[in-house]
């Protein structure tokens, strides 16, 4: 798995951002898009000086969200975006008036990171990360092997060298945990089982085996001036609740007998086997079930093939494997939990992949 940041410099930039961040709430019908040395940017009509205040740069991930919003197709508002960002900025503007609701709008050093529901629940990285690691660091042997903190997420990948198991003779695995967390819509708290490889230090994410904690609540409330949203000093009580029960959940995901289960789908995924001449196209059906561009195929073919385990398991290590290679956290990440996927699917449709039929 990809190595991230050091635990230090995490703990550093979750306080930076922490004190740096601003939410705010905020009328559309009060929001004007304008554009700064070129680019599309979120001005907050000022109530008490009447005039339009600071004007946030806007991400990608904010782009995506106020056009999903108001229902501009995606192609449709990149190429305003790229070529008529004057148009753009009509049409989204003429949105902001035409049908106004009150949105959440998170920033950071002068950025608008997201544009949420008003009912969007803040639990934020600071507070899942000050919680789940006094926990890790209750847990013998328990070492934190990889974090990261990217625009969508937080990542914090937990190795428990305690727990051990073989998949086939001299091919060892540990258990471990993944947390995330997304603070601009992006996905939920999420604590989630993780197999270690030591052959090839890859990681394999069961998902599906894990606990989520949708970011959907109240109400927010905010200041009727300035839009911004109180911080209260301590966390409402039904996170504090939620928060509470990440210790139990984060020492669940290393349960020996949750390993055992997990080890035995890897065990019973070594005997679905793949006919050497029908393996690139698994590969291609695979890629195609799991939204894996050519590029990543080509390069899961090759450790495939180089990896000389023609298998589910064999499949599954070679894309886990080319997620080490992945450049983006986020998207190897997410490649890791495709390999899980993979050594779990049904004998049936697994059968249909190696007849070349897709799934």
């Amino acid at each position: 798995m990809k190595t991230g940041k050091t635990l230090q410099k995490l703990a550093v930039e979750l306080k930076r951002q922490n004190d740096a961040k601003k939410d705010y709430l905020v009328d559309t019908s009060l929001l004007n898009m304008c554009l700064r040395t070129d680019d599309p940017a979120l001005e907050i009509f000022d109530n008490v000086d009447g005039k339009w205040g600071k004007a946030f740069g806007v991400t990608e991930i904010t782009h995506g969200q106020i056009g999903r919003h108001f229902g501009i197709p995606a192609g449709y508002y990149e190429k305003l975006r790229g070529e008529f960002p004057e148009l753009l900025l009509m049409n989204v503007n003429r949105w902001f008036k035409k049908t106004p609701s009150v949105r959440m709008l998170r920033t950071l050093d002068g950025v608008a990171r997201a544009f949420l529901s008003c009912r969007y629940r803040r639990l934020d990285n600071y507070e899942v990360a000050e919680t789940v690691l006094p926990i890790i660091g209750r847990m013998p042997g328990a070492s934190i092997e990889s974090c990261e903190l990217t625009e969508r997420k937080m990542y914090i990948k937990v190795i428990d060298p305690r727990v051990t198991a073989e998949v086939v003779p001299g091919d060892v695995v540990q258990a471990g945990v993944i947390i995330t967390n997304s603070e601009v819509g992006l996905g939920s708290v999420n604590v989630s089982p993780l197999i270690y490889r030591l052959a090839c230090s890859n990681g394999m994410i069961a998902q599906d085996m894990g606990m989520k904690k949708y970011h959907i609540g109240r109400l927010n409330e905010s200041s009727t001036d300035s839009y911004e949203i109180y911080r209260d000093e301590t966390i409402k009580a039904d996170d504090k609740a939620f928060l509470m029960k990440l210790e139990d959940t984060v020492r669940a995901a290393v349960d020996e007998a949750q390993f055992v289960r997990l080890v035995g789908r890897l065990r019973d995924s070594t005997e679905a086997k793949i006919d050497a001449a029908s393996a690139p196209k698994v590969v291609e059906l695979t890629a195609k079930e799991y939204s894996i561009t050519q590029d990543e195929s080509n390069s899961i073919l090759g450790h495939l093939i180089e990896g000389g385990d023609l298998s589910l398991y064999g499949l599954a290590n070679a894309v886990t494997r080319h997620a080490k290679d992945v450049d983006d956290y986020d998207r190897s990440t997410e490649l890791e939990g495709v390999g899980f996927k993979i050594v779990t699917i049904a004998p049936a449709l697994w059968r249909r992949l190696n007849a070349g039929i897709p799934l």
